[in-house]
């Protein structure tokens, strides 16, 4: 899929690396791997050195044990990861892209690293907020967010059932997309990583990190800014650009934001690539 591209692992986290140019560190969501990326990579390739990475829990990373308290799974943790990662491979500054979980994690890793050249977030809105100011139709629609945080192995055993009923649901549900708009070999790619147990349990735990760790870390940081230029893309068909005014939940978080409403769901980096490819060249030369 990502054809000149080579392969890497550093300290349990998988990847790959292909371009030249500054560095382009592109993160994943759920339930999806770094193959979410294989149609925009090799287009940001060829300004940018472009590295995907599988976040902790997911695709071919690392999946470690979890905690009672949840850190293993925080997204401090998994911003740790990437930072490792970006510096291992020679860059102490680097602009960040990340969709959904991967998102959360960029989010995270701004506030907590002075590293990023820019930001940009897809299709999110701020993790606090979004539990602060959950109502029916949120629950109703991202019932995952609470399904996933349940005790295990509640969860877990469900979604071992059929996961590929049980992803692709997501997928076709909250996603707003159908199977048709997801290329095959990468949604092989998805499948095979959901198919794994590990990846199962994992998932739930990155989940149930959310509802814990993660909103004592962001209540802790109310107030403060991420600095580094940002882009707020979301799709203009999905749940979030249909309940929210997406770019506004950021405003005081994010002191320099620019917008970019894109045609689809929340799966739109799939739905669009060539689109979001070049909304992102356009944004990566000025930032």
């Amino acid at each position: 899929m990502f054809d000149g591209f080579d392969n890497g692992m550093h300290n349990g986290i998988a990847y790959i690396r292909g371009g030249n140019g500054p560095p382009v560190l592109l993160l994943h969501g759920y339930p999806q791997t770094k193959a979410l990326w294989a149609q925009v990579a090799p287009l940001l390739a060829q300004d940018y050195t472009v590295i995907c990475a599988d976040l902790r829990g997911y695709g071919d990373s690392f999946k470690p044990e979890n905690t009672p308290d949840n850190a293993p799974y925080s997204f401090r943790a998994m911003a740790q990861d990437q930072v490792a990662l970006m510096a291992a491979l020679g860059f102490e500054w680097f602009h960040l892209v990340g969709h959904d979980r991967g998102a959360r994690t960029g989010h995270r890793l701004a506030l907590d690293h002075d590293c990023l050249l820019s930001l940009t977030l897809l299709d999110i809105i701020p993790t606090l907020l979004a539990y602060d100011k959950t109502d029916k139709t949120f629950a109703q629609t991202y019932w995952h967010w609470f399904f996933l945080t349940q005790p295990k192995p509640f969860p877990e055993k469900l979604i071992a059932a059929d996961p590929d009923h049980f992803y692709q649901s997501s997928l076709l549900g909250w996603g707003a997309a159908q199977l048709s708009d997801f290329n095959a070999d990468m949604l092989a790619d998805y499948r095979r990583a959901w198919r794994d147990p590990a990846m199962q349990h994992a998932a739930c735990n990155d989940y149930r990190a959310a509802a814990t760790v993660d909103l004592q870390h962001d209540r802790s940081d109310l107030g403060r800014r991420v600095q580094c230029p940002t882009l707020i893309m979301y799709g203009t068909d999905g749940a979030m650009g249909r309940m929210y005014d997406v770019p506004a939940t950021w405003v005081d978080r994010c002191a320099d934001i620019t917008a970019c409403p894109m045609p689809g769901g929340h799966f739109f980096v799939d739905q669009q690539p060539q689109q979001t490819s070049a909304a992102l060249l356009d944004f990566l030369s000025d930032a």
